[in-house]
């Protein structure tokens, strides 16, 4: 029998073994109960407009919309919606980006089931929920890491194995101007070449590929 007072958790994942391996640790538990299983980031948004979960459990990655934009959009409507975000990516930035969008919690797939059910329940009461891997990966960022919106495009562009005389020519801009901007990434991620910034960039979570 369910009760008014339950927590009522959705879960949205592109994975439905992932999907019903969360529902099941999370149904076993008393006083916590699945009202909806989403597999992409716009059902993700469209189930919470019409379910308004206690809780949301929101994986990063997913089809059609992804779900870091499920979180904004979610976010924007529902300010006080409780999210807590669920990913196998433990990237400085990855974690920065959800925390920015809206998400009180970030777990990492493969927790304890316990760390799973502590983090549905102190999300719930208001509180964040960041284990201490995931707070030692946010200790470390950089905050002069921050690329500018043209600096992300070359270093998308550099990640792809782009020259820069290629990447002049995708981006319009003259081959000097590439290297400025090469030169400005190198020292934001304080790197010595394209070849570490293209794997500091995927490492951190900086560029998806």
């Amino acid at each position: 029998m369910f009760s008014p007072e339950d927590i009522r958790v959705m879960i949205a994942d592109d994975h439905p073994v992932v999907c019903r391996g969360l529902a099941a640790i999370i149904q076993a538990e008393p006083g916590i109960r699945i009202v909806g299983e989403a597999s992409d980031g716009q059902q993700a948004v469209d189930m919470y407009r019409s379910l308004q979960p206690s809780v949301a459990l929101i994986d990063l990655r997913m089809p059609v919309l992804s779900g870091l934009d499920a979180i904004r959009a979610i976010h924007r409507e529902f300010p006080k919606a409780r999210i807590i975000t669920l990913t196998t990516y433990k990237g400085d930035e990855d974690v920065y980006r959800a925390l920015k969008a809206g998400a009180q919690g970030y777990l990492l797939k493969g927790m304890p089931n316990r760390e799973l059910l502590d983090a549905i329940r102190n999300v719930h009461r208001g509180r964040r929920h960041l284990p201490r891997p995931v707070l030692d990966t946010l200790a470390s960022r950089t905050p002069a890491s921050e690329l500018s919106g043209r600096e992300m495009e070359v270093l998308e562009l550099i990640v792809k194995g782009m020259s820069n005389k290629a990447i002049a020519g995708k981006l319009g801009i003259t081959e000097s101007t590439v290297k400025w901007h090469v030169n400005l990434i190198l020292s934001r991620l304080n790197v010595g070449d394209r070849t570490a910034a293209a794997v500091a960039a995927l490492r951190r979570g900086i560029i998806e590929f």
